[in-house]
Parts: C-alpha cells; sequence; structure tokens
C-alpha cells in the first residue's frame, strides 16, 4: 500500500524533467532547421538559375560596321549582353585583363587591299571566369557562322593546368571558410573564461595556420596555382582573420547562435557572392551588389587578378579584405568592453547581494548551504556542456 502511494510521486518526478529535456533538444534543433532554410534560400537563389544580365563585351572596330554590329547586338539581346566598342586588339586585351569586359569580338571583314575575308576571331579569358567565357563564346559563334567562317577563340588568360575550369580557387574560399569560421566555436565557446585579449590572439593565431593549410592546398598539394603563392597566402591570411576576429567578437552577444550568425555571414551570403562559380553578371542583383563589397569576393578575385591577371584591380580586392578585418577588430573591441561592463555589474550585484545576507545572518538567520544540485562545480559542468553543444553546431557546408 505504501509502495502503491509512492509510484505517483515517482512518475510525477521524472516526467517534467523529460518534459525539460524535450524542450531542451527542440530547441536546439531550430539552428540547423534554420541553416537548412537559409542554405537553400542563398545557393538556390544564387545559382539556380543563372544568366547573363548586361554582360559587357567589346567589337574592335572603329568603323560604322563595328558601331552597327554593337549596336545590333544590344538590340536583339535585350540586355543581356552589353556590346561596346573599342578601337584596336591592343585595348581589347587590356580590357580583357581588367575584367571591364568578358569577350572581345574582332569581326572577318575583308583586310584592306585584298579580296579575302580575315577569319572571326572572339578573345576571352577564362581564368576570369569559365563561365561567362561560355556564354560569350555561345552567342558570337552563330555570329560567325553566318558570315560563313568559322569561329577563332583565343585565349589570352588561359587557367593553370591543374584547375582547368578555373574554380579551384572558389573551392580553396570553401576549405578556408569552413576552418575558419568552425574555430569561432571553439574559441568563443570553450575559451569564454578566458580575456578577450587572449581569445583575439588566438584568433589572430588560429588565422595564420588556417591561410598555410590553404596556401598548401593551392599549391604543393593540388598545384591549382603555379606561382604567387606568399601573396596568396597573404589574402588568405587577410581573409581568415576578418572572419575569426568577427565571429570570436558577435559570440560575446549571440552566444551559441554564432554558429548560425557567422554561416550567414561567411557560408551563405559569402560563397553565393564570391564570383567563384558565376560572375555577379550572371546573377541577380542582389547577390550582384554583394560581390562588389563581400569578402569572399575579395579573396577569389583577389587571387584571380595576382596569378591571372599580372595584379589588374589587386589593391582594390585588397582594401576589401582590410575592411572586414578592422570591422572584426571594432568588433572585438566592442565586445570587450561589453565583457567588462558586464563583469563590472555582476561583481557589484554579487557585493550588495552578499553585503545583504551577511546582514541577515548576523541579524537571525543561520548561514544555509548552498542549494542541492547547483554547486559551483554543477555549474562548471553546465557551462561546458553549453560550450561542447555549440562547438557540435559547427557544421563544415
Amino acid at each position: 500500500m505504501t509502495a502503491d502511494r509512492r509510484r505517483p510521486d515517482h512518475h510525477s518526478d521524472r516526467h517534467p524533467t523529460r518534459a525539460a529535456d524535450l524542450r531542451h533538444v527542440v530547441t536546439h534543433l531550430l539552428t540547423p532547421l534554420l541553416m537548412c532554410i537559409g542554405m537553400g534560400l542563398a545557393y538556390l537563389g544564387a545559382f539556380a538559375n543563372p544568366a547573363p544580365h548586361h554582360l559587357p563585351v567589346a567589337i574592335v572596330g572603329t568603323g560604322t560596321h563595328a558601331q552597327v554590329l554593337a549596336q545590333t547586338l544590344n538590340d536583339e539581346t535585350h540586355g543581356t549582353l552589353e556590346a561596346r566598342t573599342v578601337p584596336d586588339r591592343a585595348t581589347a586585351i587590356e580590357q580583357l585583363k581588367d575584367q571591364d569586359v568578358f569577350g572581345a569580338y574582332l569581326a572577318g571583314v575583308k583586310a584592306t587591299g585584298t579580296g579575302a575575308p580575315r577569319t572571326p576571331e572572339l578573345l576571352v579569358a577564362t581564368a576570369g571566369s569559365d563561365t561567362s567565357a561560355t556564354v560569350v563564346q555561345k552567342v558570337f559563334t552563330p555570329l560567325a557562322a553566318r558570315q560563313g567562317a568559322p569561329l577563332k577563340v583565343t585565349d589570352i588568360a588561359p587557367t593553370a593546368e591543374n584547375d582547368p575550369t578555373g574554380q579551384g580557387i572558389f573551392f580553396l574560399l570553401v576549405a578556408i571558410s569552413i576552418g575558419s569560421y568552425a574555430s569561432v566555436a571553439v574559441i568563443g565557446g570553450a575559451g569564454a573564461v578566458l580575456p578577450m585579449r587572449l581569445r583575439a590572439a588566438l584568433a589572430i593565431g588560429t588565422s595564420f595556420v588556417v591561410s598555410i593549410i590553404g596556401t598548401l592546398f593551392a599549391g604543393p598539394v593540388f598545384h591549382l596555382v603555379d606561382h604567387g603563392l606568399w601573396a596568396l597566402w597573404s589574402l588568405a591570411w587577410l581573409y581568415s582573420a576578418g572572419i575569426l576576429l568577427i565571429g570570436t567578437g558577435l559570440h560575446t552577444f549571440l552566444k551559441r547562435w554564432t554558429t548560425l550568425g557567422v554561416m550567414t555571414l561567411f557560408v551563405m551570403l559569402n560563397f553565393t557572392s564570391s564570383g567563384g562559380i558565376f560572375r555577379p553578371e550572371m546573377q541577380n542583383g542582389f547577390f550582384a551588389a554583394l560581390h562588389s563589397f563581400w569578402n569572399g569576393a575579395g579573396f577569389v578575385e583577389g587571387t584571380r587578378s595576382h596569378v591571372y591577371f599580372a595584379d589588374h584591380g589587386l589593391a582594390g580586392h585588397v582594401w576589401t579584405l582590410v575592411g572586414w578585418l578592422v570591422v572584426g577588430l571594432l568588433t572585438v573591441g566592442v565586445a570587450a568592453l561589453a565583457e567588462n561592463r558586464r563583469r563590472t555589474a555582476e561583481a557589484e550585484a554579487i557585493a550588495h547581494a552578499g553585503a545583504v545576507a551577511a546582514a541577515a545572518v548576523a541579524a537571525t538567520v543561520p548561514e544555509r548551504a548552498p542549494a542541492p544540485g547547483r554547486t559551483p562545480a554543477h555549474s562548471a559542468a553546465g557551462g561546458e556542456t553549453d560550450a561542447e553543444e555549440e562547438m557540435e553546431e559547427a557544421v563544415g557546408v
């Protein structure tokens, strides 16, 4: 009889605990579900339906024929291409290296003083974007066929032998990004007990390691680039350090939502706007706009500029990465101030509570033992559990 009376109490103790555990799991499931939604919106929004939008091309020539051809292309493509004329082949090559245009067409008109037409020629730079070069070639091949001649395609900036599509730089970006933002969860979670200056130092040190790993992948391991490894390492370090510092600073405010925050910044919006798969001229306006200042685009375009285009435009991409590094330093500084204020407030609150408790104990109440299950060791264990859960959520994409 006594045992039967105790059994309902036993079950009533277990059910609230089970419900609390279930709520804990469901709350943590929000992070991967939000990642799923965000990745779907970002990747499908950026890559699902690539199409050229005002893709700049050049018609080489100064006469009426070149001007008419450029205007005809603009009229017939309805905004797909943006054709312009350039005076000569050298100017066309210079604009291709600057990535001001992505194709330059030399019509197969008759050479002066001869009766034979020249072979139509299309100049492209596949290192700038293999997909854009392919689109341009599809446009001008039928145009050359109308003149009864095959189209000669000249690549003025071919990719490295072991990176035929030129997309290896993008996948290098992915590796460096994952090494950087996944480290944020470790530094912010397991390193939360450390002062911010030490966490910032760890972030800088980790960025050096990540950038060295990325450079080894690009050079000796996979031979994605065959020269300029020191400059590539510098770009990789600037890129990685910016991510790690921003993430470390944000952890002070976002806590276990930091992983979702850095993935939004440095995966969802970053990979899709980097230009590593499709140039901004092949994407919608949102991702094309991000390409102009986002850090992934700074790394990808900076690497291309240095490796394939003799540093044309490199300075602008370096300044982009420096800007993100400065943002990271400012974020860490703001986080350090916030943590100092928080610690000061907590110390004042503890001191006040201690003074009130001491006065009460001295007057009437004997000293009480700590509440069961809430010992300092228990609290530390809880903190370690939260840190481990946060690090487990730092998935690579």
